[in-house]
């Protein structure tokens, strides 16, 4: 991801994309396609927490997937039918090309026929089977060690790593993620939670509700 956008892009207000975003996928929809594909994948966000839970908590907007950025072309090639826009800095790049691609991170998926976006793919940094931190590079964990399945083989996000993204300007379903999720996490889970918060976002109000516990 470079540091500047590219020019162009189209920006959307906020009810164009609460409308574009209302046939979202769910989790088992996008596992189905990917199944067999060699590149670590797992549903990132708010859904991961759900999964984590085993049962669906709140309604979620959107879906998100992390995949590690060499390993997109791959998830690409699932759904040909299908765009991929790049989004970041506040617009959308329609059928996104190289440099689009290489100056964001995240990319949604569109159908062409209705317009509609389904699900969102965060290509992540990493080296090689390394997955690496964007907020801080010097975090970096091997994929087996970040993801897991719930009980249908689903992959996702471990809730730690997703509490930690969360962390940073957390919105009112982000504080409502965290107080739900926190009496499940084992004492590892959140002493773990509790070096990464600090190590990132230092300070932060969630560690003193992590040393409580």
């Amino acid at each position: 991801m470079t540091d500047s956008p590219p020019p162009g892009g189209a920006v959307l207000d906020g009810d164009e994309l609460d409308a574009r975003w209302a046939d979202a996928w769910r989790p088992e929809q996008v596992d189905e396609r990917l199944r067999g594909v060699c590149v670590p994948w797992c549903v990132a966000a708010g859904w991961t927490l759900d999964l984590f839970r085993g049962r669906q908590s709140r309604p979620h907007g959107d879906l998100e997937i992390a995949v590690p950025a060499a390993g997109f072309p791959e998830v690409r090639e699932r759904f040909p039918e299908f765009v991929f826009d790049a989004v970041g800095s506040g617009r959308v790049w329609a059928s996104a090309g190289a440099e689009a691609l290489a100056a964001t991170h995240q990319t949604w998926l569109r159908d062409p026929a209705t317009g509609q976006f389904l699900f969102d793919v965060f290509r992540e940094p990493h080296e090689g089977g390394m997955w690496i931190c964007r907020r801080d590079d010097s975090l970096r964990l091997p994929y087996h060690a970040i993801i897991e399945r719930n009980t249908d083989g689903i992959p996702y996000l471990v809730p730690e790593l997703v509490l930690l993204f969360k962390a940073k300007d957390p919105r009112v379903k982000d504080h409502a993620d965290f107080d739900g999720v926190l009496p499940l996490l084992s004492q590892v889970r959140r002493d773990v939670l509790g070096r990464w918060l600090t190590r990132v976002h230092p300070g932060h109000p969630w560690l003193a509700r992590l040393a409580r516990q």
